[in-house]
């Protein structure tokens, strides 16, 4: 050969991008490993699981200098020919355990079998999920016993697995003891062993044994909210969402909002122990759920896991949350924890192993954590506030130079509770309002319901499904829309003098009130309720500003609204009440329940659980409590959008009033209720 020519062929693996250079002969399995190309082989390369297919693309890639045929694939092989036969196989796959490199190639790994590769997730936003699960599933063939050879069935199989798939130092989960003789005479001395291994420095574990040949793994990651629980099975091996359900958080009935519960906790001897068993029962229900969508079997999930905030946290892992309650809400554990799912009393699999990712502290939990995991403010150069809005709202603000976090309790107003005719997002809730400037009549959208109440239909429905109240998203609207067409002051009084121009403004008391619907049942915004909701939105918003005092900046570059209410809360209106500062609206998204996803990227990729544990302890907790300025920003902040920040971007999209706002009158003007929310916010 002489000195010019290439002795080895190069190998371009798609999506990834990849590539090396290869012998003639060497199977592709093996170029994708040593490349770090996640292709998935169950069965060790004895093309029996299919994981490891492949295709070929033809053509001329100038771009990369390749010219690829299926000329420089090896032919069709023995191993393939059976798999084919037998379970069939797609024309133009090959396995790359059986096909070898006889040429230049481009291989696309096909994102139908791909695993522990890239997979859009779910609720795609452009971003991917990297494979690489804690979970391992290695097919094996024993050696049976013989007389010369006296070596225990475990010990035979423990040597399989180091011959095979190199897993050395391997520890047996003690339930597998009694049944590991049974299983290889079951499978005929072929076997798919499940190993658990999730940081390298520890040894490896054999927390499953199945006969023959195993070809599913699954995991569930579940997000433990105050008022929801949201879980979702994933397939270990493709990275696919199997089934999703939710379910209301039964612990509701101990207490609106979390301050509540630990009241409860602490007033009621058996408090803590009635809380776990009702959230852990939830839970076992919810996996009933996923697992008959998802055709599966419950001891077929072998990882779970979980996020909540601090209190959700404690007491899904049978722990008093008693220290959270007051200052300095000391957390019994911070960090990262891993058992068994039997240890908190979740049945699965025997060996199911459990992760719940760390809290970032007192009153900003593992559920934050999750977010920040999902949107990775510390993997940016831009400022992002990421905020998931509850009944303690989380902030989370930074970039990869620096992140601090702070919490501020909100209370359940954003969700209904506190609100005179709110209720929870569910079929007859109006989630959607618009006010006339001119004529100060509303239209509402309602769920379960297509039309607006002003179009054609909505009466027909209306009298199916009745209008009962409004939730969350709908109260934001009304009140956002009540300042914009003049409705409310900037300081949030209702303007009594408008009752000439409309019945709409009624007197209650010493106060005027907006009826948004007369009928049965009669819903209408107090002054109480535009007061519940500037008391919860100047205590988030004080939050965000000392994490913005933190940084010694003025603006943020990008805001993202995470959890279910952030979901559906129109970006602009959550301006125009001041809920979050100003800032480019085209830049301001909501990203969904941020918690379930980062759950899920710790599920699928144990990189992603030691990318998280390591930010969590640079993240910088700032505790509102003690911050001097908080008590200004909040004054400042009861204003609508507020009474100092200025809102250039917001100006710019929409017409603001004009600053200047009628004096605070009332029964429950903002004199009295303003020293009791800062006290409530702090």
């Amino acid at each position: 050969m002489n000195a010019h020519s290439k002795p080895d062929h190069l190998v371009l693996f798609m999506p990834s991008g990849k590539r090396g250079r290869f012998p003639a002969g060497t199977p592709l399995l093996d170029a994708a490993r040593d490349l770090g190309v996640y292709v998935e082989s169950v069965c060790g390369g004895r093309g029996i699981c299919g994981r490891c297919q492949i295709e070929v693309q033809e053509g001329q890639f100038a771009k990369h200098g390749i010219t690829s045929t299926l000329a420089h694939i090896s032919g069709f092989g023995g191993k393939e020919q059976r798999y084919a036969d037998k379970r069939g196989l797609k024309a133009g796959r090959r396995l790359s355990c059986s096909a070898t490199i006889e040429g230049d190639l481009v291989i696309d790994v096909p994102q139908d079998v791909a695993v522990n590769a890239q997979v859009v997730r779910k609720d795609s936003d452009g971003r991917v999920i990297e494979r690489n699960p804690s979970i391992r599933m290695c097919y094996v063939e024993v050696e049976e016993p013989d007389m010369h050879h006296p070596l225990g069935d475990l010990d035979r199989l423990k040597s399989a697995l180091a011959r095979d798939w190199q897993i050395e130092r391997l520890e047996v989960d003690p339930h597998l003891l009694r049944d590991v003789q049974q299983i290889l005479r079951k499978g005929g001395w072929t076997v798919t062993a499940a190993i658990h291994h999730d940081l390298e420095d520890d040894r490896p574990h054999l927390i499953a044994l199945y006969p023959g040949l195993k070809n599913e793994a699954y995991g569930i990651a579940c997000d433990i909210g105050s008022t929801t629980i949201a879980m979702h099975l994933s397939s270990l091996l493709s990275g696919r969402t199997v089934a999703s359900a939710g379910t209301s958080n039964p612990q509701i009935r101990f207490g609106e909002d979390l301050m509540s519960r630990v009241s409860y906790v602490m007033m009621n001897p058996d408090g803590r122990g009635a809380m776990t068993r009702a959230v852990r029962q939830a839970l076992s229900d919810l996996i009933d759920k996923v697992c008959v969508e998802g055709g599966i079997d419950r001891h077929d999930i072998l990882d779970a896991v979980f996020v909540g905030n601090p209190i959700m946290h404690h007491l899904f892992l049978g722990i008093d949350p008693t220290e959270l309650g007051g200052a300095p809400f000391a957390l019994a554990v911070s960090g990262a924890v891993e058992i068994k799912a039997s240890d908190v009393e979740l049945t699965m699999n025997p060996g199911t192993r459990l992760y719940v990712l760390p809290c970032i502290a007192g009153h900003v939990g593992a559920d934050a954590a999750a977010a920040v995991l999902t949107e990775g403010p510390h993997r940016q150069d831009e400022t992002m506030l990421l905020v998931d809005i509850g009944t303690n709202a989380e902030i989370v603000l930074g970039s990869s130079a620096r992140v601090v976090a702070a919490s501020s309790p909100t209370g359940p107003a954003f969700e209904g509770a506190e609100i005179s005719c709110g209720q929870r997002a569910a079929p007859g809730a109006i989630e959607r309002l618009r006010i006339d400037a001119e004529t100060l009549e509303p239209r509402y959208r309602v769920i379960g319901i297509e039309q607006w109440s002003d179009e054609q239909g909505f009466a027909e429905a209306a009298s199916r499904t009745k209008v009962t109240g409004v939730c969350g998203s709908g109260i934001i609207e009304v009140v956002a829309e009540m300042y914009l067409t003049g409705i409310v002051s900037e300081d949030g009084v209702i303007d009594g003098t408008l009752a000439e121009r409309n019945p709409r403004i009624v007197a209650n008391g010493r106060t005027f009130s907006y009826v948004i619907q007369e009928s049965d049942p009669r819903l209408v915004i107090t002054q109480n309720d535009v007061r519940a909701i500037q008391l919860a939105k100047a205590a988030l918003y004080a939050g965000v500003k000392l994490l913005m005092d933190k940084l010694a900046i003025a603006e943020v570059d990008r805001i993202a609204l995470a959890g279910a209410f952030g979901s559906f809360i129109d970006p602009k209106y959550a301006m125009v009440l001041g809920l979050v500062p100003d800032c480019d609206l085209a830049k301001v998204k909501a990203v969904g329940n941020a918690a379930g996803t980062g759950a899920r990227m710790a599920l699928l990729n144990r990189d992603h659980r030691r990318e998280i544990e390591q930010t969590v302890t640079e993240i910088e907790k700032i505790e509102t409590a003690l911050e001097p300025k908080f008590q200004e920003h909040f004054v400042s902040a009861m204003a609508f959008p507020n009474k100092h920040d200025p809102f250039p971007h917001l100006s710019a999209a929409i017409a603001l009033p004009a600053r200047g706002c009628a004096a605070p009158v009332g029964e429950d003007g903002p004199g009295r209720r303003r020293g009791r929310a800062s006290r409530r916010a702090r």
